[in-house]
């Protein structure tokens, strides 16, 4: 049973190295597109990296100013697109998802530039938006091309690539789900795609430890995991490897408790609750998340014991459509608190 086919689409061109940054215009011409271009970036992100980009360019990029992942962000990039040949998304979720939306709506190719490690949306062909009918990601387009500076990314805030190292380890629940939604509702199932996102949780799952070292190397390895995640969920034609019953937690918790944590952050907690209803070992999920410095418990991203419940019992309403674990145990709110309590993550 399953789907009878499905569309594979995936980055066609990535660098990643030390200093890349500079190569952002040849990169973008060499991937066949004139290099006159709309750069969607956070004020942030622009003192960093604005001048390089527009060396880069010679001048012939303009600027859009991003401050939130929402449609009136998506429209005002897709205004400034009207005479450009691509639009390239810099910087963390927010630009790389706004301008994702952008070139996907308007028609365009998108590159995707991230300065920090923070979630695999860097490489995939979703993109998570505020103010649409819906509260999680929904199918646009890959980039096109992926540049990754790793001395821009390794100079970003550490807590970006705990929150990504909680995205990378939800992967071992995600996958888990899709199984169970095989078994149970005949979904498609790829085991080239899941057994390529869980070898991209694996970078945290055995190798957290290095997050105390913390080199370029190790950042390195993580954004490739990064972006092998997202390349998983493109082989897949759907976001099944990378996005499961932690992911609807994180999401749920985006409605009842706005801005408390990152997004990697909550699916990382979401993932400790869930691989215990899977069975799986979430000591070990838990003890790689401390190590690298993402938080294990709601009150460490503000997020009241009530919240967590509500989550745990309500999340499976976000996507009715999508089979997890959540939608198999049917957990009512003293079995939610159980959970909660005995993971510690209240």
């Amino acid at each position: 049973m399953g789907a009878p086919f499905h569309l594979m689409e995936l980055p066609t061109r990535i660098l990643i190295g030390d200093g890349v940054l500079k190569k952002l215009g040849s990169f973008v011409e060499e991937s066949g597109v004139r290099p006159k271009v709309v750069v969607a970036a956070g004020i942030n992100v622009q003192r960093k990296v604005r001048t390089a980009v527009s060396r880069a360019f010679t001048g012939s990029a303009a600027w859009v100013d991003v401050d939130a992942a929402d449609l009136a962000n998506v429209a005002r990039v897709i205004k400034a697109s009207k005479n450009s040949s691509a639009v390239v998304g810099v910087g963390g979720g927010k630009s790389v998802d706004v301008a994702k939306l952008a070139a996907f709506k308007r028609g365009l190719p998108f590159f995707s530039v991230p300065t920090s490690a923070s979630h695999d949306g860097i490489a995939s062909p979703f993109a998570s938006i505020k103010g649409l009918d819906r509260p999680y990601s929904f199918m646009a387009k890959p980039p096109l091309g992926i540049l990754a500076d790793v001395r821009v990314i390794a100079s970003a805030p550490r807590s970006l690539f705990a929150s990504g190292c909680g995205d990378l380890v939800s992967k071992i629940t995600a996958v888990k789900d899709w199984q169970l939604a095989h078994e149970v509702m005949g979904e498609y199932y790829g085991s080239y795609a899941a057994n390529l996102a869980l070898m991209s949780a694996s970078v945290v799952i055995e190798g957290s430890a290095r997050f105390k070292t913390f080199t370029k190397e190790y950042v390195r390895d993580l954004v490739e995991a990064l972006i092998s995640a997202g390349v998983a969920a493109g082989i897949a034609g759907s976001s099944r490897p990378c996005s499961g019953a932690e992911h609807l937690f994180s999401h749920y918790l985006d409605v009842i408790a706005p801005g408390a944590g990152m997004h990697g952050e909550k699916c990382g907690i979401g993932t400790i609750m869930m691989a215990k209803l899977h069975g799986l070992e979430w000591r070990g999920v838990r003890r790689a998340l401390r190590d690298s410095g993402a938080p294990t418990a709601a009150s460490q991203i503000g997020v009241p014991r009530r919240r967590v419940v509500e989550a745990l019992v309500k999340a499976s309403s976000i996507r009715p459509d999508r089979y997890t674990i959540l939608s198999k145990v049917r957990l009512d709110s003293a079995a939610a608190e159980e959970l909660a309590e005995s993971t510690q993550v209240i």
